[in-house]
């Protein structure tokens, strides 16, 4: 089966999430990666657990380093210098997160390998950027306090909290990848490589969106509105008999189905809630009515009955639920990826899907090489 990017050769030195992630979304769609890891140590998360899966792995370093080989390499080293330096002279793009500077003082900076190879694509993941935040820290925990998504995640009027996961890194690896893709197709046509630079924060800032914008174009600072949504009503978590029901009423039309199918048809005509604007305005109201409507059944009875009369509603899901569900609706969302040894690791599967190059799964996520991997390359 032929593969959208089979021809393209990737040499990964980036560790930890974004720059796995985005090297990792390439393989799947047919790179040949080599990821470059420290002898004896490797990437930082293969240490990072529990949990670990049967064959003793991180699961943390599995979910993000499919469909690559493993080559250990000693940048301490002048032989290892020499042999990364060889790997990335006949490399099409070369992904590093290193903090700004320590590829320059390697002998491995962008100016220096665009002049043996310049037709590479050279991908740099920074926290802050390589001017006046090249000296600070990029983990996703202060990045998500200092890009202000802490300040809008959380209950009204409770402490600032984090995303479930390290969402910052996710994005950041996202915008990495569209960004080499875009320098592949310019390569295409101009034979031309050239830099492309991530940083965390700016991959946070324009991912804020709308609450992005109500700052940058309304002047306004959103707040912590727990699970409410800024500018639709009712859109937030209520309570049922056993748990808790997502509803997230966008138009009139669907209030209106809301109101039926809960029997509370006089709201419809209420001027506080006649319009989305005035639902804002009375999301608290609103939200205690519907609460001790909603109290007597369960939530996936409501789901079900306020889905056929087209009101977007789910009831709230732990993982193992959430993949079940998508199973259920035919999503296959766990695929098998086979070792060396002909046992398996199960993964998430690459959310996108291509008619013609689908993603392949070639390769579990390799094991550490013992030391230095000697390599021949012509």
């Amino acid at each position: 089966m032929a593969a959208a990017l089979e021809n393209l050769h990737i040499v990964d030195f980036s560790r930890i999430l974004a720059g796995p992630f985005a090297t990792m979304l390439l393989g799947d769609l047919g790179a040949t990666v080599t990821k470059i890891e420290r002898p004896g140590v490797g990437d930082d998360t293969r240490s990072w657990g529990p949990p670990y899966d049967d064959s003793n792995e991180a699961t943390y370093f599995q979910s993000i380093n499919r469909n690559k080989t493993s080559v250990t390499i000693d940048l301490a080293s002048s032989d290892g210098i020499e042999m990364a330096l060889k790997m990335a002279t006949h490399a099409d793009v070369v992904v590093e997160n290193f903090r700004p500077g320590v590829m320059d003082k390697l002998g491995l900076g962008y100016e220096v390998l665009r002049e043996l190879n310049p037709g590479l694509v050279y991908c740099s993941i920074t926290g802050f950027g390589r001017d006046g935040g090249s000296h600070l820290r990029g983990y996703d925990l202060l990045l998500q306090a200092v890009g202000g998504l802490m300040s809008i995640t959380g209950q009204a009027g409770g402490e600032p909290q984090k995303v479930g996961v390290a969402l910052v890194d996710v994005l950041a690896g996202l915008y990495s990848t569209v960004g080499i893709l875009s320098a592949v197709r310019f390569r295409e046509a101009s034979g031309l490589g050239q830099r492309v630079e991530v940083d965390l924060l700016s991959s946070l800032l324009g991912s804020l969106v709308n609450e992005g914008a109500a700052f940058t174009s309304g002047g306004v600072i959103p707040t912590r509105k727990g699970n409410a949504h800024p500018g639709i009503a009712p859109c937030d978590l209520i309570p049922t008999a056993d748990r808790e029901l997502a509803v997230a009423v966008a138009t009139d039309s669907q209030f209106a189905a809301l109101c039926e199918s809960v029997r509370a048809q006089e709201l419809v005509d209420d001027p506080r809630f006649e319009t989305n604007s005035a639902r804002v305005d009375n999301r608290l109201l609103l939200r205690n009515i519907l609460i001790d409507k909603l109290r007597d059944r369960t939530a996936t009875e409501w789901a079900d009955d306020l889905a056929t009369a087209g009101v977007p509603a789910a009831a709230v899901n732990n993982i193992p639920a959430a993949f079940d569900t998508a199973e259920q609706l035919g999503l296959a969302p766990i695929v098998q990826v086979a070792r060396s040894d002909g046992t398996v690791v199960n993964l998430p599967r690459n959310p996108i899907s291509l008619s013609k190059t689908p993603p392949t799964y070639r390769m579990a996520p390799p094991s550490l090489q013992p030391e230095q991997h000697p390599l021949s390359i012509s």
